[in-house]
């Protein structure tokens, strides 16, 4: 209990890619959040994690996870937004699983119905939308196949702003009419699987649209935001987060 004490204090004072770094003081971090779940729209029971902040109501996020699932490093992520001043929400596409392999990771995303995915999205923006703890005001924020469902999401059930993290993009003015708010996007020079081509063809269909678009290029590879992978890095996640927050605050307040 003593040691436990330790890691809680000592973690107050680190960085947040040293807490995600580490799986002790992520899962120690994790512990920030609050299990949560909804019957959607279509009638599913889906779950998810929720942090709050020191002052409600305040503006939402609602964060999707990379293709690994709901585990902490998410679930920590969201523990940070809270203490920006957000309401953060961390939904499980995934109906609880979480892979330990890309193997696994690939199965789960592969497996994902987009139906009922976009059903699980929309319903959690409208219950937050709805919830005393938010003021009205909702972000959606995705990584990797989280980032292309934090696009999608807004195109379903527009909301205030969306950030997305190297994720898959729509192509079509015709696809983004829909979104709402801004958009701000991190992407990697190195990134062999949402490149520059697929980027360009969703700067296009925005401007065609008429819609706000922020985009940032980084020397770096795919997710290159997460300090739990090989392709981390450290410089420019810092950066990614300044500026996410940055654009959350314009957008949100």
């Amino acid at each position: 209990m003593l040691a436990r004490r330790k890691l809680m204090t000592g973690l107050a004072g680190l960085p947040l890619a040293a807490a995600l770094a580490d799986p002790r003081l992520a899962a120690l971090a994790a512990e920030g959040t609050e299990p949560v779940s909804i019957t959607t729209k279509g009638g599913e029971t889906v779950s998810g994690a929720i942090a709050l902040p020191a002052k409600t109501p305040a503006p939402a996020v609602l964060l999707i996870h990379e293709w690994w699932g709901l585990n902490d490093q998410i679930k920590t992520m969201a523990v940070e937004f809270a203490k920006e001043g957000y309401v953060a929400l961390a939904v499980d596409l995934y109906g609880g699983s979480v892979a330990s392999s890309p193997d696994e990771a690939q199965a789960l995303m592969q497996s994902v119905d987009a139906e009922k995915a976009t059903d699980t999205l929309v319903s959690w923006i409208d219950w937050l939308r709805a919830n005393s703890s938010v003021n009205g005001k909702v972000a959606t924020v995705g990584w990797c196949f989280g980032g292309g469902w934090a696009i999608s999401a807004a195109i379903a059930a527009p909301v205030e702003a969306t950030v997305i993290y190297y994720g898959r993009l729509p192509q079509s003015a015709k696809d983004v009419q829909p979104v709402k708010g801004p958009v701000l996007g991190h992407f990697a020079e190195q990134d062999k699987f949402i490149d520059h081509p697929m980027v360009a063809g969703f700067e296009k269909a925005m401007k065609e649209a008429g819609k706000l678009l922020t985009v940032h290029w980084y020397d770096a590879d795919h997710a290159f935001a997460n300090p739990t992978g090989a392709r981390y890095d450290e410089a420019d996640a810092k950066t990614a987060w300044g500026r996410t927050l940055e654009f959350l605050k314009k957008t949100l307040g």
